[in-house]
């Protein structure tokens, strides 16, 4: 079954090789499909991936004018294959652990009415760009956290979502996981490490107080639906709250 990834790109010239080369590692576990959304980068952000293309056609990239990170999700999602089963995402400064995609496509075999995998994440403020993986001295956390990558989608599921609401500039993930949830998708929750999330200064999530202002509008309209229409299921217990009390973990 083919597994599309969607990974927008804005001036991601210094990480965004080290997180498509992440994926590639894993060709042997999946039927990739690498969606690249360029969102109007200034640096060499394209070149890069176009450099990665020529050794690696499963990477198609688009670009567009810079419309930000939500309508460049919502332009990948335009771009699945008619052939795509499953869908994920990868954002262009983080990694795919190696045997992310073997660990919970097994998954989806053992249960075809499955809708979605639900695994684990690593908060590290340090990778090695050449062996991908978590440096020695790197101070990390292990966590279910609120964060798109670590979740694979049936196709179907995604249709019944629907797209990103672009009435949000940041929390778009974090609204679009809670519409998931609440729409009571059959799912699992691997230990499976899905995820490195890198901390670094330009993450767009360390930056002022904007992202935290907008999680918890994310966070609100869902309660908003959850009282409106009682056959939305609860999110409760799902993510873990207390291990993220530090919202720039998000």
């Amino acid at each position: 079954m083919k597994l599309s990834v969607i990974m927008p790109v804005y001036n991601r010239e210094r990480h965004v090789g080290s997180a498509l080369r992440s994926l590639l590692r894993q060709r042997d576990a999946a039927d990739l499909d690498i969606i690249v959304i360029d969102d109007g980068s200034t640096d060499s952000s394209v070149a890069v991936v176009r450099s990665l293309i020529a050794e690696a056609p499963c990477i198609r990239l688009f670009q567009q004018q810079n419309a930000g990170v939500t309508r460049a999700r919502n332009a990948g999602l335009r771009q699945l294959l008619p052939q795509t089963g499953l869908v994920s995402f990868l954002d262009s400064d983080d990694i795919s652990p190696p045997g992310r995609f073997k660990a919970d496509l097994t998954c989806f075999d053992a249960d075809p009415t499955l809708e979605l995998t639900y695994s684990r994440m690593t908060l590290v403020d340090d990778i090695d760009d050449d062996t991908l993986e978590p440096t020695a001295d790197s101070h990390s956390m292990t966590v279910r956290g609120i964060h798109l990558s670590p979740a694979i989608f049936v196709r179907r599921l995604v249709e019944r979502i629907g797209s990103f609401d672009e009435d949000f500039h940041q929390a778009e993930d974090t609204d679009y996981l809670l519409r998931t949830f609440e729409s009571g998708p059959k799912f699992t929750m691997p230990d499976t490490v899905a995820l490195y999330y890198r901390r670094h200064p330009g993450n767009m999530t360390r930056q002022a107080d904007v992202p935290f202002r907008e999680f918890m509008r994310a966070v609100y309209k869902s309660m908003k639906r959850r009282v409106a229409d009682r056959s939305l299921h609860p999110v409760d217990g799902i993510f873990d709250f207390k291990e993220l009390a530090n919202w720039r973990f998000l």
